[in-house]
């Protein structure tokens, strides 16, 4: 029977891991390991200058006051008595596409999965403050798992899934979305006069392009883009070599 770790960055408490690992069951046996408490926008972060604890929760449920790169580890060093056949990751409350990806605590589950040469998804559902319903992207989740432990991406390949609210159009394979940055910092001051800040959304202007994760969910679709995590830009190669030989 496989073995499925199933992690996230909302903690072991959200009511989307659990409706995951209820659509995973049917395929084999599944173990969540999952933050103490929420660890979003954490990006790839590993824990080294504290000692991490666990606590057992209930029957295949585990807690790890860390990251849920911290919980991959754990789960795959200390918990699970058989190494997984599968990692998934989710199910996030808010898209996670295009940059953002880099930030996403829930993409970084997989992210370690596949570095630590296993097959991997990350799972995020739109965001709704009145939306507690991950059925369609559990159940697209379970579809996409099964797949995946019959026919294994390339080492080193893990897939990002986005799944928009509302009727589902279909699924595209898609590429990152890119869009232009902006942070904003907000400083206040607290009763005391000393200075603090927050950082609040960023303003959103992405690019146009009919083959990318953020089309697809805005028209109505479920997104999944595969993901490696060598960052290297190979179109620079050439073009750097050249530089560094002619003027360095």
């Amino acid at each position: 029977m496989p073995r499925i770790l199933v992690t996230n960055d909302d903690g072991h408490f959200s009511p989307g891991i659990h409706a995951l690992a209820d659509a995973l069951r049917p395929l084999g046996d599944v173990v969540i390991v999952a933050p103490q408490t929420e660890a979003s926008a954490v990006g790839h972060a590993l824990t080294l200058r504290r000692p991490l604890r666990v606590d057992h929760v209930s029957d295949g449920v585990y807690a790890v006051d860390g990251t849920p790169t911290d919980c991959v580890n754990i789960a795959i060093d200390q918990i699970l008595t058989h190494k997984p056949d599968l990692i998934v990751s989710g199910i996030n409350k808010g898209f996670n596409i295009g940059d953002d990806v880099t930030y996403s605590g829930t993409v970084a589950g997989a992210l370690e999965g596949a570095l630590l040469g296993f097959q991997a998804i990350a799972v995020s559902q739109a965001y709704s403050p009145d939306t507690s319903d991950f059925t369609a992207s559990a159940t697209f989740a379970a579809r996409l798992a099964g797949k995946l432990l019959k026919h294994p991406l390339p080492m080193r390949t893990f897939l990002n899934v986005n799944v928009p609210l509302g009727v589902i159009a279909g699924v595209r394979i898609t590429v990152q979305a890119r869009r232009n940055h902006i942070t904003k910092v907000a400083r206040r001051e607290d009763p005391r006069g000393r200075p603090y800040f927050w950082i609040e959304e960023a303003s959103d202007d992405w690019e146009l392009d009919e083959a990318s994760d953020h089309h697809a969910v805005n028209a109505g679709y479920i997104s999944v883009t595969p993901l490696q995590p060598d960052l290297t830009d190979h179109d620079a190669l050439a073009l750097l070599q050249s530089v560094i030989e002619h003027d360095l």
